[in-house]
């Protein structure tokens, strides 16, 4: 079941590539950034093939976020909101449990830094208690820091990154506080008429634990201009190259819709 799943997210991958369409080079540089000034959103599904640990144990993950640029004053802000739905391992046999699990928002003050094609935004983020089941979430509200940055000044090369922290601050007091980093660098190397390829794994840091993950990814992805609509579908295997700690994926396949919608 895995393996088809897998080959059907290849073939997807492959299909990206038929598409000859013109797209802008405005379009291709803000199709992934972050921050580009846009109503958007994204579904992304981490399909985890393999968790570090004892056993032969798989997991899924799917996020929809929601991105919405606003003002206050003078001053631009960028909000994203996310809420996952997780498929978990809840034994040794590989039984899993699927529900809501805890909803991220960050806000992030766009600061000038001179010139525009650099997005760079810091500003506060909070992660809720949200899930359906104990498992399948911290049991625990946390609040925290992203700092994003993205450069477009190359048509050819656009990269970035998104660093976050969060600690706990409430929650049941029978699970283990949070405590966690995360840096996730992002490169995209256009190859002409809206294919890409990608890089763009999440290092996590638990430093309540003292456990981390490093994946490295290589994908492909395809930008698909309309007139009120840029779509960017994308496929990326991803492999933890070193981890500490059980739990964390020994490699996964994220893939991706992100819309971006025009003004």
């Amino acid at each position: 079941m895995k393996n088809t799943r897998i080959k059907s997210f290849v073939f997807s991958g492959l299909i990206l590539l038929d598409s000859s369409q013109f797209v802008k080079a405005d379009d291709l540089a803000q199709a992934n950034n972050p921050l580009a000034n846009f109503q958007a959103f994204n579904i992304h599904n981490y399909v985890i093939g393999e968790l570090t640990g004892p056993g032969d144990l798989d997991a899924n993950q799917i996020w929809a976020r929601y991105a919405q640029p606003f003002t206050i004053g003078e001053s631009n802000w960028l909000m994203r909101a996310s809420l996952p739905i997780n498929t978990y391992p809840v034994n040794a046999n590989n039984s899993h449990k699927t529900g809501v699990g805890d909803f991220n928002i960050f806000a992030a003050y766009m600061i000038d830094v001179g010139n525009s094609a650099i997005s760079f935004g810091v500003g506060p983020q909070f992660t809720l208690d949200t899930s359906t089941d104990d498992r399948l979430g911290s049991e625990k509200n946390s609040a925290g820091l992203v700092n994003v940055l993205f450069n477009a000044e190359s048509s050819t090369l656009q990269y970035g990154y998104l660093l976050s922290w969060q600690a706990s601050f409430s929650g049941s007091d029978d699970r283990d506080d949070v405590n966690t980093g995360a840096f996730q660098p992002f490169v995209m190397y256009q190859l002409g008429g809206g294919t890409y390829l990608r890089s763009t794994g999440v290092m996590i840091y638990d430093f309540e634990h003292d456990t981390y993950t490093v994946p490295l990814g290589l994908g492909i992805g395809k930008v698909i201009p309309t007139d009120k609509i840029v779509y960017n579908l994308f496929i990326e295997p991803q492999y933890s190259i070193v981890d500490e700690g059980n739990g964390w994926s020994e490699w996964q396949v994220f893939i991706g819709l992100n819309m971006q919608f025009k003004k």
